[in-house]
């Protein structure tokens, strides 16, 4: 289920003069006429880069306080964010419930369309407020035409308690980013098909999701430089990638990073401070503590050449 907000005045809902003739294309012509309008999607995304890295530091600063970051969409909109919320336990080690998706409609909406369900505002503002929102809390209203019921009825019931509000949507002006601390609008212009969010939107969507999840936890400090220490090897394709990290991180063998890793429980923030520091795996722990994660932290103080 796409949004079908009809606005003449939305770009989203807008024609394309580009695509007009796209029934009459061959296949290859219409690959690269698809190409060419995906190519507009970066650009947008990069025209919202400053208020994109607002939102990152004040999300991370509000779940440095113990604060959840939760997505709340319809149809598209909806499933982005879920699958943005879904993917930070295992790259990052998130808790259960820290970064969270809302999706009108419930889990069935992930498959098949609700009908209705993003006409709802009422079970928005429900939605949030089962989650027991918080004022230290983080709110991001994913909506393309920036004008979908259920997530300005969740903006207005996160508003209510002091939550931070962050709209991202496709079209500006709307009454999205008009009620939100930091709106995000990248305006990718008119559907290759109109009105099918799930392409142009839906991508700049993923981007910028992608841009403040990531953001965020390289500033709560679950990164080495590019490196994902802070990821749950729960698979054997994750427990080598974690090798990998150590091998990578300490200039070990991979042998010699795998049974350091072994050792240390598998925690790789450990096995690295262990290995570049000397410390016992419980000092490490103790020392990661202390600087609330941050294994950078850790280092700077321990040897200034890391500075």
């Amino acid at each position: 289920m796409e949004e079908h907000n009809w606005d003449p005045g939305s770009l989203t809902e807008s024609l394309n003069p580009a695509t007009a003739d796209l029934d009459t294309l061959s296949t290859l012509e219409l690959v690269l006429r698809i190409n060419a309008e995906d190519r507009r999607v970066p650009e947008a995304v990069a025209g919202q880069a400053q208020s994109i890295a607002a939102a990152i530091d004040a999300i991370a600063e509000r779940m440095d306080r113990g604060g959840r970051l939760i997505y709340i969409g319809a149809g598209t909109s909806g499933r982005l964010g879920v699958l943005d919320a879904a993917e930070c336990p295992p790259t990052f080690s998130t808790r259960p419930g820290e970064v969270i998706g809302l999706i009108a409609g419930g889990e069935k909406a992930l498959t098949q369309a609700v009908e209705g369900a993003e006409d709802d505002g009422e079970a928005g503002a429900l939605a949030l407020q089962d989650l027991d929102l918080q004022s230290r809390d983080s709110v991001v209203g994913i909506a393309a035409s920036g004008r979908t019921p259920f997530v300005l009825g969740g903006i207005q019931a996160a508003r209510q308690v002091g939550a931070l509000t962050i709209g991202l949507a496709c079209n500006h002006p709307s009454p999205l980013t008009e009620q939100v601390d930091i709106a995000i609008a990248p305006l990718v212009g008119p559907e290759v098909i109109l009105g099918s969010t799930r392409m142009k939107a839906g991508t700049a969507q993923k981007l910028v999701l992608n841009t403040i999840s990531t953001g965020v936890m390289v500033r709560l400090g679950k990164t080495y430089g590019n490196l994902m220490v802070d990821l749950q090897a729960s698979n054997a394709k994750l427990r080598q990638r974690a090798e990998r990290m150590v091998a990578l991180a300490c200039d070990l063998d991979p042998a010699t990073a795998a049974q350091l890793l072994q050792d240390c429980d598998g925690e790789v923030k450990t096995a690295i401070l262990v290995a570049l520091l000397g410390y016992s795996a419980q000092e490490a722990r103790q020392h990661l503590q202390q600087a609330n994660g941050r294994i950078r932290q850790v280092l700077d103080s321990a040897l200034p050449q890391y500075l």
